[in-house]
């Protein structure tokens, strides 16, 4: 369940100023469990997942019966898988505190395999049935593919094979953590919802984004539905357009392998931008539970013109300077076809056809090797009907903006015209701002942590529903395909905010892109 930032609804007897760890706690705890994590070797296991459970552990949010399971083809023992995971809690979060790591440490076994072989599976079982004696999980099971899109079929046919999935109405329960990219096209993203939902009812799975888990994401449904000021203007009679950008200062870095059959508008678009539109645009739901709220996200890309090729804009960025280094082009980079025609960036112009949002245009735009590295949401309204200060003051007031940062530094703007004090003084956009670092004491749970929980207590408003993960396909489709049937990307320099056409795709209209 959505609620205000690291308050949960429970929480209003605990005061404001208390730990973030005892303002979560009271909050219901997950029931007992054992989680499995296949590929568990993995990066994102490393980066992400560990550490979020090891937060969780040290914040008393887990079970007291609680086990981890990790599973790769990597020949490790138990205790050499827990010093790769202490090693990876050090890196990535803080240096553990001796006793505090050793009983979360002691929950942590490994098993090697292979995903494509039934005896992983048979092993996995007695492991499991290992844990249900040993620590009281209850047959309670939450499965995590952090793994390659390929294998995810045989790792959920085997599931189902070995009877390692609880039926939905049985005391027990079974639920499954499926990463990103979700398919490469509509197509891959039916037939991978047929394998999973051949071994998982659809209430067991639950498909994850990490940017729905961020504190400013979750905030803007609290921001809209919570504060009566915003709604009379949230629709086509005062906003003139929306920006929505995910910028990026690096470039492809190690992982050229996967990028090449993505790119940005696979990677960024389908996924995370349109996440943010959906919760920009959609209706207010009838209630504030997981299933009216997916619905309502539903109906905005339902809503959604077909894009016609001239609303899309790929890019693909080419040798340029960032942060005052020189930086190589995409197609120089390790691993990269030197004729590649792999997106580097992304920009649509969306239309919504709805009461609400009717010729309202919303900008999407991704990018590697851009100035800044920045995610935010730009509602900028419409100007004033009668701008009446142009002719008395000789200058015409700027439109005001709604500016909603998700990251890195997570807060809310508001840009609204002043006078500068003086006997003939011009209008200047002034600003009042919101941060959450000032606002809030305490530290935030990262977008995993807060997922995570959220998976292990059955909540699943913050996970994509089979529905919602075809509907973006769809909608990205053919863009995809006309884009692959021929042309090249067009270039632009590192460091610089894209190519022309994401320029011309606004200034058609009279508009301009909002920079960070």
């Amino acid at each position: 369940m959505i609620a205000p930032p690291s308050i949960p609804a429970a929480a209003a007897a605990v005061a404001p100023g208390a730990p973030l760890g005892e303002r979560m706690r009271s909050a219901r705890t997950p029931e007992p469990l054992a989680m499995v994590i296949f590929g568990a070797t993995g990066d994102l296991t490393r980066r992400k997942l560990v550490p979020a459970l090891y937060r969780l552990a040290r914040e008393r949010l887990l079970p007291d019966s609680f086990a981890v399971v990790g599973i790769a083809r990597d020949e490790l023992s138990a205790d050499e898988f827990r010093e790769r995971m202490r090693a990876a809690v050090e890196e990535f979060d803080e240096a553990p505190e001796p006793a505090e790591w050793e009983r979360f440490a002691e929950r942590l076994s490994y098993l090697s395999g292979e995903f494509a072989r039934p005896e992983c599976f048979l092993a996995l079982s007695r492991r499991l049935g290992e844990l249900d004696r040993e620590r009281g999980t209850a047959g309670n099971r939450l499965y995590y593919l952090a793994v390659p899109p390929g294998i995810v079929d045989d790792i959920a046919a085997h599931l189902g094979e070995a009877g390692l999935v609880c039926d939905p109405e049985s005391p027990c329960w079974s639920r499954v953590i499926v990463e990103k990219p979700f398919g490469r096209d509509l197509a891959s993203a039916r037939a991978l919802n047929e394998v999973l939902l051949r071994s998982f009812d659809e209430r067991q799975v639950y498909r994850i984004d990490h940017y729905l888990g961020k504190e400013t994401v979750q905030n803007l449904l609290v921001f809209r539905f919570a504060n009566v000021i915003w709604e009379p203007v949230w629709n086509r009679n005062y906003i003139d357009n929306v920006q929505i950008t995910v910028s990026e200062t690096v470039g492809v870095e190690l992982r050229a392998g996967y990028y090449e059959r993505s790119g940005a508008l696979r990677d960024m678009v389908q996924s995370h931008l349109l996440q943010l539109l959906m919760v920009v645009a959609m209706e207010p739901p009838a209630s504030y539970d997981a299933e009216s709220i997916r619905s309502e996200k539903v109906k905005v890309l339902r809503g959604v013109r077909p894009v016609s090729p001239g609303d899309a804009v790929r890019g693909q960025y080419a040798a340029g300077v960032v942060a005052g280094a020189a930086v190589s082009g995409y197609r120089e980079e390790r691993g990269v076809a030197p004729d590649s025609r792999t997106d580097t960036f992304a920009a649509l112009r969306l239309c919504v056809e709805n009461w609400r949002w009717a010729g309202v245009p919303f900008y999407l735009r991704t990018g590697k090797r851009l100035p800044e590295k920045a995610t935010e949401i730009t509602v900028q309204f419409r100007p004033a009907p009668h701008p009446i200060l142009d002719t008395v003051q000789g200058d015409c007031p700027a439109p005001n903006q709604l500016v909603l940062r998700i990251q890195p530094q997570e807060g809310i703007s508001l840009f609204f015209e002043a006078k500068v004090p003086g006997l003939a003084g011009p209008l200047h956009p002034v600003s009042m701002d919101f941060d959450y670092q000032t606002a809030f004491t305490g530290i935030s749970p990262e977008a995993y942590e807060r997922l995570l929980l959220d998976a292990m207590l059955g909540d699943p408003t913050l996970f994509a529903r089979r529905d919602e993960a075809e509907a973006a396909w769809a909608l990205v489709d053919p863009v995809l395909e006309a884009w692959e049937s021929g042309g090249a990307p067009e270039p632009y320099p590192a460091g610089s905010w894209g190519p022309p056409g994401a320029e011309r795709l606004l200034a058609a209209a009279g508009r301009e892109w909002r920079n960070a």
